[in-house]
């Protein structure tokens, strides 16, 4: 099963301002079927938690920060991002939550599958024993 990782994006800088830019199947392993972003988190809100069956994503944080909590079933990874030229590239079934939201933080998702309800594992418990079976 693939592992969660950090992501470099290219960057292009010079006295103009910085560049960067995100390609399918270059940067990032996947086609990208959808893209949304979350943003106007009140202080202290959590979103996500939840897991996919079959979705991939990479999640960068285009203003703000915040915290990318990923687990695996055993153990948990926390991907804290504040750069544009950084991702965090969320394999499936892990259970991810994303929290401490700064102001004006805004999260940008390209997601590797369009939206299904029927994907979302949304107890941990059925993630788990999902998880469980696919190793």
């Amino acid at each position: 099963m693939k592992e969660p990782q950090l992501i470099d994006l290219p960057k292009f800088a010079d006295k103009r301002g910085s560049l960067s830019i995100i390609q399918e199947l270059v940067n990032i392993p996947f086609v990208i079927e959808r893209v949304y972003w979350i943003y106007d988190v009140p202080g202290g809100e959590i979103r996500g938690s939840h897991a996919f069956k079959e979705q991939q994503e990479l999640i960068v944080a285009l203003s703000g920060s915040f915290d990318v909590v990923l687990h695996d079933g055993e153990k948990e990874q926390v991907f804290s991002l504040n750069r544009s030229n950084k991702g965090v590239l969320v394999p499936k079934l892990y259970w991810r939550t994303i929290r401490n939201f700064s102001s004006n933080a805004l999260a940008f998702v390209l997601a590797s599958t369009r939206y299904s309800e029927t994907d979302y594992i949304r107890d941990f418990d059925e993630f788990i024993k999902l998880r469980n079976q696919h190793e």
